[in-house]
C-alpha cells in the first residue's frame, strides 16, 4: 500500500546531513547526549519521546520510538498509557484556551 510517508525514509535520516554536515553532527552529537542514559533511563526516554511523538504526530517517530520502547524492555501496556497521556495533555490544553475564547466573547458580548 503506497502512503505519503514512506517507512524506508526513516532508514535514511542521516541522509539529512549531506548538504549541510556540520549542522547535522551537531544536532546528532546532542540527540545522542540526550537519549543517553542520565537521571532518566533509556527506557524512560524511550517512553517519553514515544508520547511526544504522537503529540507532534511524526509517523517516523512514532515508528522509531514503537521499536525502541520495545529494545528497552518496556511493554505494550506502558506504551499505551503513555499514548493516553499525550491525549490528555493535547485535550486538556484545548479545552483551556476555551478561556480564551470564553473571554474574547464575553467582552464583545457586553
Amino acid at each position: 500500500m503506497e502512503t505519503y510517508y514512506n517507512p524506508a525514509d526513516l532508514g535514511k535520516f542521516s541522509d539529512i546531513g549531506k548538504d549541510a554536515p556540520k549542522l547535522a553532527e551537531k544536532f546528532f552529537d546532542y540527540y545522542g547526549a540526550v537519549f543517553a542514559e542520565g537521571a532518566l533511563t533509556e527506557r524512560e526516554k524511550a517512553l517519553i519521546a514515544l508520547a511526544v511523538a504522537h503529540a507532534v504526530q511524526c509517523p517516523y517517530c512514532i515508528d522509531a520510538y514503537t521499536h525502541a520502547c520495545l529494545e528497552k524492555g518496556s511493554n505494550l501496556e506502558e506504551m499505551t498509557e503513555a499514548v493516553h497521556v499525550t491525549n490528555a495533555i493535547r485535550g486538556g490544553a484545548s479545552l483551556v484556551h476555551g478561556i480564551q475564547m470564553r473571554k474574547i466573547a464575553e467582552k464583545i458580548s457586553l
